[in-house]
């Protein structure tokens, strides 16, 4: 209904807006500290943590992939060198909460440096370990570099809110996740071409060797760059919500008060569960795919690689186009569950083809997999950011993460068990059984978007403002931030 009593004059409009924006806790646009600008720094920001998430991920899987060289140069058995990859979830669980406090207390540069030095220094334990007898040695550089994911897989949505505009986090948060991915693709596809299935010690050696000398150059070139160019935030904050963030008085933060505030967050709970289930899945597969692959497709290393190679790729794809689809429809539980019923799909496929004798189809079928499984990882980081506002964006994706390196080891061990006793098709539904229950579990989140409505009046005053020029007006979604170019 409307009429001569409703309607109000633009001052009005401005005036009642204001003090929305003062009750949700921000501060009003007029105020110096409500200035926001978007810093040219940002995504130069963003791709060098993905390239130094990339280095660290990729020694993720860089024993996995080639499981059967390695249990040969070692002398161990297959269960020892998954430890190679599980040894990155179990690092995880232990370390995350220390790290996600010095996340919050210290920022973003120095998580970043850590992070940087710990990879730098398992890849040169690694470089001294290519010989036969010196598993203990090789174990413990991978140690090192389990310890610095610690510190990585917590950064990409804390990133996109400290550098990025409204319109733009999700996005960003995609790219920071990209290079994750990226990296276990090179780490699918690197080792199997770089260290051929020989039988000469000495020759095997060498060819491992090469491999771990190209790794830690890059990640030596890559914690100095770090050193010299990363830089815990811009000038100025570059949304609202930022900037109220950065007003706040510090004692008024209490880590403990904080973790204790998100495990009574029902709606996020549920999404820490049900992104534990869905990437613990893709971790059980990413693990134990060499294995898979080969018992069904004997001397099919390298082909095993390329279909992991594919299963990220394809992801990295889904990554970004929900980060952008995010960014643009803001519609985070219709767009999280369409995925995570969508890799549930791509499960099922994969596991009904893998056994057909086409090794083309399993390619297809497994590419159909990634571009939803490994696309719906920044979906889960940014839904959480939005379901917790204003809690630290470090400490909620450290919770997710956990969730999935918990996850990640039990599916791990129950798949590999199911696997050698029972083959690979049981196996593959064990998994298929735990992503209907987190589907089904996802379609009882309850999307409250917390992040946006702390924008949406700060949103709404640039729309009256503009509306008050000459043939102005603002289009809807539009951010009331003045880039720098």
């Amino acid at each position: 209904m409307s009429g001569a009593t409703d309607a109000k004059s633009p001052g009005e409009e401005r005036e009642q807006l204001r003090s929305g924006v003062a009750q949700e806790g921000l501060p009003e646009p007029g105020d110096k500290a409500c200035q926001t600008r978007l810093s040219k720094r940002r995504w130069p920001t963003v791709l060098l943590f993905s390239c130094y998430s990339l280095s660290n991920s990729y020694q993720w899987i860089q024993y996995g992939i080639i499981s059967n060289i390695f249990v040969k140069f070692y002398q161990v058995d297959a269960f020892t060198i998954d430890w190679m990859s599980m040894i990155y979830m179990l690092t995880y669980i232990p370390f995350i909460f220390p790290v996600t406090w010095l996340l919050d207390k210290k920022g973003l540069r120095v998580v970043a440096l850590a992070a940087t030095a710990l990879n730098c220094a398992g890849t040169w334990l690694k470089v001294a370990s290519a010989r036969p007898h010196l598993f203990a040695v090789t174990f413990l550089g991978q140690f090192c570099c389990s310890l610095a994911q610690v510190f990585i897989l917590g950064m990409p949505s804390r990133i996109a809110s400290v550098w990025f505009g409204t319109n733009e986090v999700s996005t960003a948060c995609s790219v920071g996740v990209f290079g994750n991915q990226l990296g276990i693709a090179v780490g699918f596809l690197v080792p199997p071409v770089l260290v051929p299935n020989v039988d000469d010690v000495d020759a095997l050696a060498h060819h491992i060797g090469v491999m771990f000398y190209i790794t830690a150059g890059v990640a030596t070139f890559l914690f100095v760059l770090v050193v010299i160019v990363f830089q815990e935030r811009p000038e100025l904050p570059p949304t609202p919500a930022q900037a109220a963030a950065r007003s706040a008085p510090p004692e008024r933060y209490s880590y403990g008060a904080s973790v204790g505030r998100l495990l009574r967050n029902r709606p996020f709970i549920l999404l820490v569960v049900t992104y534990g289930l869905n990437v613990g899945c893709f971790y059980a597969v990413g693990t134990l795919l060499n294995r898979t692959i080969i018992e069904h497709y004997p001397g099919e290393e390298v082909n095993a690689g390329r279909i992991g190679l594919t299963i990220v790729i394809a992801g990295t794809v889904g990554s970004l186009i929900c980060g952008v689809w995010l960014d643009r429809s803001k519609t985070y539980k219709q767009t999280t569950l369409a995925v995570y019923f969508m890799s549930l799909v791509g499960m099922i496929a994969y596991t009904a083809t893998l056994g057909l004798g086409h090794l083309w189809v399993v390619f297809v079928t497994a590419g159909v997999l990634g571009f939803f499984m490994t696309g719906y990882l920044p979906l889960g980081f940014e839904y959480a950011v939005e379901l917790t506002y204003p809690e630290s964006e470090g400490t909620s994706s450290g919770l997710l993460n956990c969730s999935a390196q918990v996850f990640g080891i039990v599916f791990t061990i129950c798949q590999g068990k199911i696997i050698d006793k029972f083959g690979t098709l049981p196996g593959n539904v064990f998994l298929c059984v735990f992503l209907l229950v987190g589907t089904v579990m996802t379609g009882f989140i309850k999307s409250d978007l917390r992040r946006q409505k702390a924008n949406a009046p700060a949103l709404a005053e640039a729309q009256v403002r503009s509306s008050d020029r000459p043939g102005g007006g603002v289009p809807a979604g539009a951010v009331i931030q003045r880039a720098k170019f």
